[in-house]
This record gives structure tokens, C-alpha cells and sequence, in this order.
């Protein structure tokens, strides 16, 4: 059975990570493709729209309880693993000593999310409109 030490041992773990795949995808001698996944997976993590809806019980936390590590493991593969150890001390010490704050990424992740809902309404308008 996991306690509750064990689980706040591994959020914080997971939460190393994270920051780690943060700053590893904005190394330049990173591969492209790392740091796009690294850039979705922030931003599903971070963002208030899901996949499923966190209201709908067990099925609504279950795609963040799955996705995110999922695409994290997937993103640690893909990165080379002397920049992601170079990362992770870095990292370690950040968490440990504060919480790292972007407001510029926030801000993408707010513009990214508002085209794509604006995109999506205009796609449904021209769907759905009655052309003469």
C-alpha cells in the first residue's frame, strides 16, 4: 500500500522532472521534436481545458493521471540524456530552494489555447451557417 509520504516523494519527483524537460527543451542542442512535445505536454498540464473534463468522476483526473506521465517519459526518451542530467541538477535546486515562475509561458499557453477556441468557433459558425 503507497502512503502518503511515498506519494508526496514522487509528485515532487514528478514535478523535478517537469521543470527539468522545462529548461532541457530550451537548451538549443535539444531535437526539434523533443522540444514540441515537451511544449504540448506543458501545456496540457498547465492548461484548464482537458481531454476529458475533470468533473466527470474517476474518467475526468484519469487522462491527467495517465497523459501527462505518459508524455513525460515519452519526452525524457527523445531528450539526450547529458542535457536532461545537466537539467535535472539545475532543476533539483530550483524547486528545492523556490517555485519557478513564468509568466511568459503562461501568457503563450493562454494565447495558444484562445486561438485554437476561436479557431474551433469559427470552423463550427462556417459549418453550420446556411450558405444561399
Amino acid at each position: 500500500m503507497i502512503r502518503i509520504a511515498e506519494l508526496k516523494a514522487r509528485a515532487q519527483h514528478l514535478k523535478t522532472e517537469t521543470y527539468a524537460l522545462y529548461l532541457a527543451a530550451r537548451d538549443p542542442r535539444a531535437p526539434w521534436y523533443a522540444k514540441l512535445l515537451v511544449i504540448g505536454i506543458i501545456a496540457y498540464a498547465l492548461s484548464p481545458i482537458d481531454l476529458i473534463p475533470d468533473f466527470i468522476p474517476i474518467l475526468g483526473y484519469l487522462d491527467d493521471l495517465i497523459l501527462v506521465p505518459l508524455g513525460i517519459a515519452f519526452a525524457i526518451k527523445l531528450i539526450p540524456s547529458a542535457i536532461l542530467d545537466e537539467y535535472r541538477i539545475k532543476a533539483k535546486k530550483t524547486v528545492l530552494n523556490k517555485k519557478p515562475v513564468s509568466w511568459s509561458a503562461g501568457i503563450t499557453i493562454i494565447i495558444i489555447w484562445c486561438a485554437l477556441a476561436v479557431f474551433c468557433i469559427v470552423w463550427v459558425y462556417e459549418s453550420i451557417a446556411i450558405k444561399p
